[in-house]
């Protein structure tokens, strides 16, 4: 048997365990989840907003996209710098954030931030 990662686990938790949609927008989440390039980054619902990590542990990359809100959806670029969009549904947002996911983001890897090879994209 396989263990799950730290994004698996995450995306699990928040899924499953939360029917209610109390850690974040049940519609914010499963669209996003929908989409592969999503999946594979870690979640994180905070104050209205779902945002995504390159990594599973705190400090956080912070460096994408992310969506705020129920429907209507906003989505901002990093840290707040931009609203890449507005008045979206929750799949519309999701899509927008995989558009402007940098090319090389790739599955999160496990631990904080920096990546582990002092590299960051």
């Amino acid at each position: 048997m396989v263990e799950e990662t730290e994004v698996e686990r995450a995306w699990r938790l928040l899924l499953e365990r939360d029917p209610t949609g109390l850690q974040g927008d049940r519609a914010v989440l499963e669209a996003a989840y929908a989409e592969p390039r999503l999946r594979v980054l870690f979640p994180f619902p905070s104050h209205g907003c779902l945002t995504f990590h390159r990594n599973s542990r705190f400090p956080w990359s912070n460096d994408l996209p992310f969506i705020a809100g129920k429907e209507p959806c906003k989505v901002y670029g990093p840290s707040y710098s931009s609203v890449l969009g507005e008045g979206l549904t929750p799949r519309e947002a999701a899509a927008l954030v995989v558009a402007h996911l940098p090319l090389d983001c790739g599955p999160a890897f496990d631990g904080p931030w920096p990546p582990p090879d002092g590299h960051a994209d």
